[in-house]
Order: structure tokens, then C-alpha cells, then sequence
């Protein structure tokens, strides 16, 4: 089905790929020894959230419960680490605009403290109606339980959300909640893949969400 705004009556945003560019920072460090951005953003991604090359695998072997079980795992017991905050350009502008008409949360497999780390360093924070992450439910993206957790917060209903992120667990988590979902383009996940997994919408950067919700 296309993407339908009316249907929109909350927003839930993943984090890292999404709204923070952190990452790049490394994507640029191991070009210099890889020679492929590509490749880069590939060792990136699997390092940061290894559930989404596990999710592609599945895939091809018909495996999906059980690899989900496994993402689950990992996002819960791996290491927290350092980080430089950065934002993509033009977020912050965008979220205050969005969040004068619509109730907003933060759904990450991220750890608590380095979340709200990040909403904090910009002044994010009020913004958001609640904050999930990684130990927030039982179990975590691709599973669609934080987004049902976000949607009552929000007081709207699983499927007037609307899923905003950069890689195939958060398309998968919304799909399975019942969201629509979008797949941006200015973190890890790649546009042939995003749409494999079912995005409603593929847009190149989270900001131009605007133009279809306001």
C-alpha cells in the first residue's frame, strides 16, 4: 500500500542512522584502510547492529524467528561505547516543527544512558513523549514491542505510527506492529533492501519527512 499521512497520529524514531550521524566517523577512518565507503559502512553497520546483516541471511534461509531471538540478544548484551555526538543537519529544526502536531518517541535499540545522552547534548529531550530502548521491554526491535509500548505513551494506536528509520529491523518492527513505516537513506540500510523488507516510503535524508506530514 502507499504511504498514507492521514492515517500518521505518531511518530517513532530510531536513533543512531536516523537522527545521529556518529557513525560516519568511523564509515570515514575505515575507508582510509578498506578503499569502499561501501564496505565501510557495511563492517559499520554489522559492528553497530548486527542484527541487520542477521535479518538479510534470514532471509535467504527462512530462518526469521530464530535470528530474531538472536538480534534480541545481542542488542541487550552488547558493550556501551564511547561516542562523539552528532546530529544529521537540519534534524533539530525538524523535530521541533514535527512536534507541534504530532506526540513523538524515541524507539532504539540503543542503551538508556546513551540515549538520553544524545537528546540531552541537543536539547532534544522535551520533545519526545517517552524514550525506548534496548532494556525498556522484554524484547526489542525487530520485535514490534517497543513500538507498542511508544504507541501507548503516545495515546495512539500501533497503527496510526508511523516508523522512521535507516535500516531493515526498524522496517521490520513496524511492519509487524502494524505502523507504516519509512526507510531514510542517511544512515546504513540501502534502498533496495529497505524496500525488500516492506518500507511504506524511501526517502534520502529523515528531514525530508516534512514534506509529508506538514
Amino acid at each position: 500500500m502507499p504511504f498514507d499521512a492521514s492515517r500518521v497520529r505518531g511518530l517513532c524514531f530510531d536513533v543512531d542512522g536516523t537522527l545521529s550521524d556518529t557513525d560516519d566517523l568511523f564509515v570515514r577512518q575505515l575507508k582510509r584502510y578498506l578503499r569502499s565507503e561501501r564496505l565501510a559502512r557495511r563492517l559499520v553497520m554489522w559492528l553497530e547492529a548486527p542484527g541487520n546483516a542477521l535479518l538479510g541471511l534470514a532471509d535467504r534461509l527462512g530462518i526469521d524467528d530464530e535470528i530474531a531471538r538472536l538480534i534480541d540478544w545481542i542488542a541487550r548484551h552488547r558493550r556501551k561505547g564511547w561516542r562523539e555526538f552528532l546530529i544529521i543537519p537540519g534534524v533539530p529544526q525538524m523535530l521541533h516543527n514535527l512536534s507541534s502536531r504530532y506526540p513523538m518517541a524515541i524507539v532504539s535499540t540503543r542503551d538508556e544512558e546513551s540515549t538520553r545522552q544524545f537528546l540531552d547534548h541537543f536539547q532534544l529531550t522535551p520533545l519526545f513523549r517517552v524514550v525506548v530502548t534496548a532494556l525498556t521491554r522484554e524484547r526489542t526491535k525487530p520485535y514490534p514491542d517497543p513500538i507498542f509500548y511508544a504507541a501507548r505513551a503516545m495515546g495512539v494506536k500501533p497503527e496510526e505510527c508511523l516508523m522512521i528509520g535507516d535500516t531493515t529491523v526498524d522496517i521490520y518492527a513496524g511492519r509487524a506492529a502494524g505502523a507504516q513505516t519509512v526507510g531514510v537513506l542517511c544512515g546504513f540500510g540501502e534502498e533496495k533492501e529497505l524496500r525488500r523488507a516492506g518500507a511504506d516510503l524511501i526517502l534520502p535524508t529523515t528531514t525530508e519527512l516534512e514534506r509529508y506530514l506538514l
